[in-house]
């Protein structure tokens, strides 16, 4: 059992936009052989982030979706800056727009005002 505060209310993960930890490549596994090689998988080789998240949202009953949707609002609404609110709907919408959208009207903002920007910085 930790007694030092355990970091307190810093972020524990990465990537984070309030400087936190980050990856240390002294770290990072050698491959090894088992009837091949094997190697830690860089999950930012493929692109699809997206479908499996989406179909498990279309797949949840109305209520289950609520239940999701309401669950993050109530984290993403406690005292999270709206720039990572947005980015988070962003994702979200990317699963699915119903997903998105709810946690947007969840949170009172426009999930097409949200959209517009990410289109507008994906232009520049």
């Amino acid at each position: 059992m930790r007694f030092d505060g355990n970091g307190g209310s810093a972020p524990n993960y990465e990537p984070n936009s309030f400087g936190g930890p980050t990856q240390d490549p002294r770290y990072t596994e050698r491959p090894k052989m088992v009837s091949g090689t094997v190697a830690r998988h860089d999950h930012r080789s493929d692109a699809d982030y997206y479908s499996q998240p989406g179909n498990l949202f279309r797949l949840m009953p109305a209520d289950a979706k609520q239940r999701l949707i309401d669950n993050i609002v109530s984290s993403l609404g406690n005292g999270v800056p709206q720039r990572i609110q947005e980015l988070q709907i962003q994702h979200f919408y990317k699963a699915d727009p119903a997903y998105g959208g709810g946690v947007a009207k969840g949170l009172g903002l426009n999930i097409d005002t949200i959209i517009a920007k990410k289109q507008a910085s994906a232009a520049d």
